[in-house]
C-alpha cells in the first residue's frame, strides 16, 4: 500500500534507482583489419572505402540505453591507431648506431620492428589501463591476422585484469566477412573450439562495409561486461544515481576522427 504524503494524498512510487556506466573497451588487432572502420559504423553509423591506415580514431564515445533503468557509455579505444601516430608524430633514434630516422615510412617500420614492439608493448600497458573489455579483431582474407589473434589476446590478459584478477571479457570479430572466400575462415565449429581454448567470451563474422553484426558482437560484449558490473567501484551522483567508472583517461588522448 502506498505511504500518504502531506494533506493525506498518497505519495507517488519511488522511481527505480538509475545505474550509469562508463566502460573502456578496447578494439586490437593486427594494422589494416578494420578496427577504426568497425568504429566507425558503431558510434556513427558510418563507412568509407578509403580510410588511410595511418589515421584513425584515438577513442570514440557510444551512449546506450540499456534498459528502461541502465545507461551505459562505451568508450571505443584503437589501439593500433595510437601506435601510428606515435610513430608519426616523432621521430625515432636508432639507439644501436645513433642514426636518426628521418621519414615517416621509416619510423612507421621502426616501430613495427622487435625494438619498436617492445617500447609499444610498454605503451600499451598504460593504454590497457582500467578496461573492462576488448574486441579483438582480424581479417578474414589476411591469414596472418588471425595467426596474430593469439599474440593479441595474450597480451591483453598479461596487462588488464577485472578487479577479481580474472581476465577482462573479449569477443573475437571476423571482419570483412564480405570478402571471404571459400575456405579462407576456419568452420564454425573450429572457431567455437579456437575461442574456448583461448579464453573468448564469443566470435562474430562481421563486415563494417555492410554492416553485419557489428552491434549484435557488442551487445554480446556489453552484456560480460555488466556480468562484471558488481565488482566494479561505485560512485553516487548528486541527483542519487549510481555510476560506475574507471579512472580517468591520459591527458594526452583525444577523440579525433577524420
Amino acid at each position: 500500500m502506498a505511504g500518504e504524503g502531506a494533506g493525506g494524498e498518497p505519495s507517488s512510487p519511488r522511481a527505480p534507482e538509475r545505474k550509469e556506466y562508463l566502460f573502456k573497451v578496447l578494439v586490437i588487432g593486427e594494422l589494416g583489419v578494420g578496427k577504426t572502420s568497425i568504429i566507425k559504423r558503431y558510434v556513427h553509423q558510418l563507412f568509407s572505402q578509403h580510410y588511410r591506415a595511418t589515421i584513425g580514431v584515438d577513442f570514440a564515445l557510444k551512449v546506450i540505453n540499456w534498459d528502461s533503468s541502465t545507461l551505459v557509455r562505451l568508450q571505443l579505444w584503437d589501439i593500433a591507431a595510437l601506435q601510428l601516430k606515435r610513430a608519426q608524430l616523432l621521430l625515432y633514434i636508432n639507439v644501436n648506431n645513433t642514426q636518426m630516422v628521418h621519414s615517416i615510412q621509416s619510423a612507421i617500420t621502426f616501430a613495427l620492428s622487435t625494438t619498436g614492439q617492445e617500447r609499444f608493448g610498454n605503451m600499451t600497458r598504460v593504454y590497457y589501463k582500467e578496461a573492462v573489455g576488448a574486441f579483438v579483431v582480424f581479417d578474414v582474407t589476411r591469414g596472418s591476422t588471425f595467426e596474430a589473434i593469439t599474440k593479441w589476446k595474450s597480451d591483453l590478459d598479461s596487462k588488464v585484469f577485472l578487479p577479481s584478477g580474472g581476465p577482462i571479457p573479449a569477443v573475437l570479430l571476423a571482419n570483412k566477412c564480405d570478402q571471404k572466400k571459400e575456405n579462407s575462415l576456419q568452420s564454425p565449429h573450429q572457431m567455437d573450439n579456437f575461442c574456448k581454448e583461448n579464453g573468448f567470451a564469443a566470435w562474430f563474422e562481421t563486415s563494417a562495409k555492410d554492416n553485419m553484426n557489428i552491434d549484435e558482437a557488442a551487445r554480446c560484449l556489453v552484456e560480460n561486461i555488466l556480468a562484471n558490473a558488481k565488482n566494479f567501484p561505485v560512485e553516487e551522483n548528486d541527483d542519487g544515481s549510481i555510476r560506475v567508472d574507471q579512472e580517468a583517461m591520459p591527458a594526452e588522448s583525444k577523440f579525433q576522427c577524420c
